[in-house]
């Protein structure tokens, strides 16, 4: 299965030598290409300067522009399957192997590295959320995903056609609702995930709350009146 890892990228200048370089050196095996999302710090001069596979984005699309844009690139070049990695160094290149045999294993459409498949998710506020949105996807599709919020998503050819290609697919728990109610195969597989290397998320508490909402709101509400196209 020909792979394309794709890395959004925002603001990583402290990170991203550290997330490729590890991909460069220890999993040759597979391509990658970042997105650098109109960064305003330093991230695309060190991917220049490092002679990276990189995508400039002249302005900021946000994690959905810029993961589409990722997709159109490996929907063009002929891949079969693409992968959302992260570029803040949280999700680890060890368990792609694992999620690529867990995908031709059980012909899934999407493969989600689930930090909760197999261990308990932690009780707290940090975690609401992510329950909240675990049990509307299961009260609107049927089925339940354990780590819904996971941003380690593999992507077969056929959904990566549909990324690119069509409209409304964001990189999102909603765009998985959707799938799955109509007729999409996800599967889950346990990983590990480290916290960010350095800098600092943009979900703060106030866009947390922003984000789940938003979330909610699309698969309770929009997510039912949309058609899955061919």
């Amino acid at each position: 299965m020909r792979l394309l890892i794709i890395i959004p990228a925002y603001n990583e200048e402290e990170n991203i030598e550290i997330v490729v370089d590890d991909l460069i050196q220890n999993y040759p095996q597979y391509d990658y290409i970042i997105i650098n999302d109109g960064s305003k710090d330093n991230t695309a001069k060190i991917c220049k300067e490092n002679h990276y596979n990189l995508i400039d984005l002249p302005i900021n699309l946000g994690l959905a522009g810029a993961f589409q844009t990722g997709v159109k690139y490996g929907y063009e070049q002929g891949y079969d399957a693409v992968l959302q990695y992260d570029g803040d160094g949280q999700h680890q290149a060890q368990y792609i192997e694992k999620m690529l045999h867990a995908m031709e294993e059980q012909q899934s459409d999407i493969v989600i590295g689930s930090r909760f498949w197999e261990k308990k998710k932690p009780g707290g506020l940090r975690m609401l959320g992510a329950r909240i949105l675990k049990y509307t996807i299961k009260f609107t599709s049927g089925k339940a995903i354990a780590d819904p919020t996971s941003g380690m998503r593999l992507i077969n050819k056929t959904v990566l056609k549909e990324f690119a290609t069509q409209m409304n697919y964001g990189p999102e728990p909603d765009t998985i609702a959707y799938l799955i109610r109509n007729g999409a195969r996800v599967t889950e597989v346990q990983v590990e995930m480290k916290e960010r290397i350095a800098g600092e998320s943009y979900l703060n508490l106030k866009n947390s709350i922003l984000y789940m909402s938003r979330m909610l709101v699309s698969i309770v509400l929009f997510q039912g009146f949309r058609k899955r196209g061919k």
